[in-house]
Formats: C-alpha cells, structure tokens, sequence
C-alpha cells in the first residue's frame, strides 16, 4: 500500500514557495535575495575602486615596496570584481535554447577567474620585492602612509565580512568569492602596516620587501584555495554533507509513503543543486499515481532546500527493475 501522506505545503500552481514546518524562514527564495546580490557587488566594485586610488596614493608618498604589492594586487582585484559582477548578471539569466541547464556555473569560472589574479598579483609581488631587495629600498613619508594603508585595511576587512556573509546568506560562489579575495586585500593591507611599523621602529629598511614577500607566500595560497575550489565545482565534485542531508530527505519522504530509492546523484551548478534519483513502486502501481507521488516528493525536497534546487526522479518496479536494466546502476557510489 502506498500512501501520500507528505507533511508541509508542496509548491502551488504558479511555482511560487510556500513554507512547510520544515523550512527556516530565511530559506525561502525571494526577489530580496537577488536584490541584496546585485547590490553588494555594486559595493564592492565602487570601494574596490577607492581602495586602489588609496594605495595609489601612499606608494606614491613613500615609494614602498611592501605598498606598491598592495596597489598591485588592488590593480588585480579590480579587473576580477568587474568579471565578477558580470558572472553574477549572467549567471541569473535563466535558460535559453543554447544554455538549457542555465548559466550558473560561470560562478566556478568566475572563482577560478579570481584565484589566478590573486596568485598573478602574488608572483608579482615577490618579483619586485626581490629587486628591491637586492638594489636597497628607498622609503620616506612611512607615517602618512602607514595611516592610508590601516584606513584601506579596515574598510577591506568590513567589505570583505558583509561579501561573504551575502554570498552563503544566498547561495551565491560568486559573491562569496569576491569577499575571499576583499579578505585578501585586507591581509595584504595588514601585513603591509606591519612592515612598515617595524622599519619605522628599527630603521631598518629591508624589512619592507621582507614582509611583502610574506604577504605574496600568504595570498597565493588563498588564491590557490579559490582555484580548487572552481576546479572541484567545474568537475562536478560531490560535497558528501550535500549528499547526506539529501539521503537523509529522502529517506524520512519515501518512509512515509512506503516506497524505496536508489542512485541518487547530485551536482552544484554554482547558484541551482540538481538532483536525480530512482523511486522504486510495486508492480501494480498505475503510472497516474507513482507519477503524482513522484511529483510531490520532488516539490518536497524543493522546499526544505537552502538553495535553488532542480530535482528529477525515475520511476521504475521494484520486482524487476535490476532485470530491465541490466547495464547496470550507479547504486555502488550510493552509500
């Protein structure tokens, strides 16, 4: 016997949604959501801008090495925003005849995008820390441009917070990924101001490059991460606690109705979670009502989603479906 008794409200006819018992209200989609995207990239580009402006200035003052790396990777961060904001445009364009799954994963090129400036901005600076190094720096005006650094450092550092907390608020890599990399900015800032706290003290002038090596070894590797992170996502890389608190949901639905499942896959298209999977009815099921069952399970997981998710589900019986496919499933990466 199979029931139909889900627990929650399922979508209505115009696809809009509705919350169940099991949502949190912050996790119901709203236009809010694009909204607040759209406007933190506006922030970021906007600040990016005074940021470099800022840097400009104090190199230009002190003729620091450890400040022109900061400028530098300000130079870099600025062309990475402006690719940024135009992945987040298009990755809300919805589906098109030659785009059928959506634009979403220009997110994973957008992060990849982002990662490579900053390990090129990295390279850069140690290669004019080393030749500054080697010729002997020549520094003035280290106090004024001390205070320009720590200013930029502290806006950086507010930016980059508020950036991150939108990104994973909505779902949004690319977001997310633009306040990695104000973070950066803001480290790079940070380990600046210690450098030329220290020559100041110590009058010693090569701590300057010294330390802007430093921050290059630091931000590359940040720029690394966001690299693998891009790599993983473009290689559909599964993310097991994805996976678990989907099986989980399944496993609670197809209980309550008396039906089973297997193969069930998933895959992160950078804002939308699509997820597959099999329902298994008995042999005598009519198609009407495995197809509504099936339906409603799929509108189910939907909503207890924290991110936009596409699901599809194949029907099959339960007695004879290892018979009629007899190449076999992808059940033994299911467990």
């Amino acid at each position: 016997m199979i029931s139909d008794g889900l627990k929650g409200v399922i979508l209505n006819s115009t696809e809009v949604p509705v919350r169940t018992s099991m949502m949190a209200a912050r996790d119901i989609p709203n236009p809010q959501g694009s909204r607040s995207l759209q406007l933190a990239m506006r922030l970021s580009l906007a600040i990016a801008f005074l940021m470099l402006g800022i840097k400009v200035l104090a190199y230009w003052m002190t003729g620091s090495a450890a400040i022109l790396s900061d400028a530098a990777e300000s130079v870099v961060h600025v062309v990475a925003v402006s690719f940024a904001a135009y992945s987040l445009w298009l990755s809300r364009k919805p589906p098109d005849p030659s785009h059928l799954y959506g634009h979403d994963k220009i997110a994973f090129f957008s992060a990849g995008f982002e990662g490579a400036m900053i390990a090129l901005a990295a390279v850069y600076i140690v290669y004019e820390s080393i030749h500054r190094l080697i010729a002997g720096p020549k520094l003035e005006n280290l106090g004024a441009g001390a205070v320009l650094v720590l200013v930029a450092g502290l806006i950086n550092a507010a930016l980059g917070g508020y950036l991150v907390w939108v990104g994973k608020e909505h779902g949004s890599l690319i977001v997310e990924a633009d306040g990695s990399h104000v973070l950066t900015d803001c480290l790079t800032s940070f380990g600046v101001l210690a450098g030329l706290s220290l020559t100041m003290l110590t009058g010693w002038l090569r701590f300057d490059p010294m330390v802007a090596i430093l921050v290059a070894v630091d931000i590359l590797w940040m720029g690394s991460k966001l690299i693998r992170q891009s790599v993983g996502g473009l290689m559909d890389e599964v993310d097991p606690i994805t996976q678990a608190q989907i099986r989980q949901l399944l496993v609670e639905i197809t209980s309550e109705v008396g039906v089973q499942f297997h193969s069930l896959r998933h895959r992160n298209a950078g804002n939308t979670t699509w997820v597959e999977f099999h329902l298994l009815f008995p042999k005598n099921t009519s198609l009407e009502s495995a197809h509504s069952l099936a339906t409603k399970i799929e509108e189910r997981i939907q909503q207890d989603s924290t991110m936009r998710t596409e699901v599809i589900s194949h029907l099959e019986t339960l007695e004879d479906h290892r018979e009629v496919h007899r190449r076999g499933h992808v059940e033994k990466f299911d467990e």
